[in-house]
């Protein structure tokens, strides 16, 4: 059969016909049945060690079929299990280009279209059923009708139709019609392994910690079932006299025995049935104290933490610092998602369709950081004046504020009030003509904000209207007689240069002196300057 020149992650040829079909769907006559053995009942420690070493051996049929058990009989380990499992699953995933070129942005695009599918969040669940029993192995259903290839389904497949290589205990191969391991396709499978501890894949999962607890569980729950079946219900004593023949006393057991189960019994009138009340107390807590301290254990496992799943002296405070060690785990399952889908998904989905690439779009699972939006904007409208550059683009990112469509209306400041004229000092002086000279006497305000004057403002004023020609003109005397005839700039500038040089500035100097200590005082003093 021809092959592609696409190679997957390991270097394997692709057959695309081969990805057309399934590969490890229910056999009706093979190995891959629908239907399974339970190994929960009658379980002991011995069986229980038989099977755990037996998966370890390399025949993990039995441990998963007992691990599917206990999520059926645990109700608490069922519970925490799904917590963990649609945690991860619920949580926001991000497509990451792999550049800001269009093949990156084309490549991204497509892997979002995968991603934002009504049933994803439930395909997810079932790849994390890794979780529980160390590995999920779920076949990609390929739609190829409108040219693309596109996965239609990704379908979860019983772990027990996979077998573990006799040589490396960790590569994974499905068990074939006759039995025997079969490689798995390439670009067809994504194989997740839940790294809950290290060693071999078999022995990473949940359920294998969790089923000892079970066992234990299993044995308080009978004993205690037995202890209210033998004294939560009144003594039942029957009574008969002396004459009784054999064939009466039997007949009065079996009345004694059917009340507590059908609670209706017939006797002879010559006998009697004595109810005493049962008297019990202390030692029936011992069985739910157990069952209790199990499955915290359970939720320690499961959650790494107890505060959020049973009730706890603590409160609040408690249950933040629990729930934190719980969102650690949740960070580790969801990174360990994202590598796997970026790996058995992403890459076949990309090369399958836009052919082999040197990077990558990227899947992200997690938790958007969260951002104290008031702050952030205070200290960008603070720092932007100052010459911090921030892009438009991260501002609306950070604050979730989408780009706006290109004929969308958009919202604009309020309009500005027109500025307010500065009140003239009562006596002021026309302003003498300086010939070629400007003078800023305000800095600029916004639109519509009066300026708060002080007696610095009124000095300036002052300065204005008597004192100015008279401290300026020895500085600009003759200077832009000079400047007007100069021809080029070099001139100038040496214009400028030799009057920096001789100009006569010590009365200005003098003034400007006076008023700073003038205003000093005045501010400490907060008077007017004279």
């Amino acid at each position: 059969m021809a092959t592609s020149s696409i190679l997957d992650a390991t270097g394997r040829p692709i057959v695309k016909a081969d990805l057309k079909k399934e590969q490890g769907g229910v056999t009706t006559r093979g190995v891959r049945q629908p239907y399974g053995r339970h190994q929960a009942p009658g379980l002991t420690p011995g069986k229980l060690a038989r099977i755990l070493r037996q998966s370890i051996d390399g025949d993990a049929e039995a441990y998963l079929e007992l691990a599917e058990d206990i999520e059926e009989r645990d109700l608490h380990y069922a519970g925490v299990l799904s917590i963990r499992k649609r945690q991860v699953a619920g949580l926001q995933i991000e497509v990451e280009a792999a550049g800001v070129d269009a093949e990156s942005v084309r490549d991204a695009d497509l892997v979002r279209e995968v991603i934002n599918r009504d049933n994803f969040e439930e395909e997810l669940i079932d790849i994390l059923d890794a979780i529980g029993k160390s590995y999920s192995a779920t076949e990609i259903i390929w739609d190829t009708s409108e040219g693309q290839w596109m996965p239609e389904a990704l379908k979860w497949r019983d772990p027990r139709w996979f077998i573990f290589d006799v040589n490396d205990g960790d590569t994974l191969h499905l068990r074939g019609e006759t039995g025997m391991p079969e490689a798995l396709l390439p670009f067809k499978w994504i194989v997740h392994r839940a790294k809950v501890k290290s060693g071999l894949t078999i022995r990473g999962g949940l359920a294998r910690s969790i089923a000892w607890t079970f066992l234990f569980k299993s044995f308080t729950g009978k004993d205690w079932a037995i202890f209210a079946e033998a004294y939560g219900q009144p003594l039942r004593v029957g009574k008969f006299g002396p004459d009784a023949s054999g064939t009466d006393k039997d007949v009065l057991l079996n009345a004694v025995a059917s009340i507590g189960t059908d609670f209706a019994a017939i006797i002879p009138a010559s006998m009697s049935i004595e109810f005493v009340q049962a008297s019990i107390s202390g030692s029936h807590e011992l069985y739910e104290k157990r069952q209790d301290w199990l499955d915290r254990q359970v939720s320690k496992i499961v959650l790494g933490q107890t505060a959020t799943t049973d009730a706890q002296a603590g409160g609040y405070a408690v249950g933040k610092v629990h729930d934190g060690v719980r969102a650690d785990i949740e960070r580790s399952d969801a990174k360990q998602l994202a590598a796997t889908l970026n790996r058995d998904l992403v890459r076949p989905l990309i090369d399958m369709n836009h052919g082999r690439r040197k990077s990558y779009p990227k899947i992200k699972i997690g938790r958007p950081d969260e951002v104290d939006i008031e702050k952030l904007v205070k200290n960008v409208s603070t720092l932007v004046p100052l010459g911090l550059k921030v892009g438009m683009a991260t501002m609306r990112d950070k604050i979730g504020v989408p780009d706006p469509d290109k004929d969308e209306e958009l919202l604009i400041p309020a309009a500005n009030a027109p500025p307010t004229a500065l009140p003239a000092p009562s006596e002021r002086a026309p302003k003498p003509e300086v010939p070629n000279l400007k003078l800023v006497t305000q800095s600029a305000l916004p639109i519509g904000i009066e300026p708060n004057r002080d007696a610095i403002d009124d000095a300036t004023d002052a300065i204005i209207a008597g004192e100015w020609e008279q401290m300026v003109s020895p500085i600009v005397i003759d200077l832009p007689a000079k400047l007007a005839a100069a021809t080029s700039p070099e001139e100038v500038k040496a214009i400028l240069i030799e009057a920096g040089r001789t100009m006569d500035v010590d009365t200005f100097a003098e003034r400007l002196a006076q008023l700073s200590f003038s205003a000093r005082i005045s501010g400490e003093a907060n008077e007017e300057i004279a």
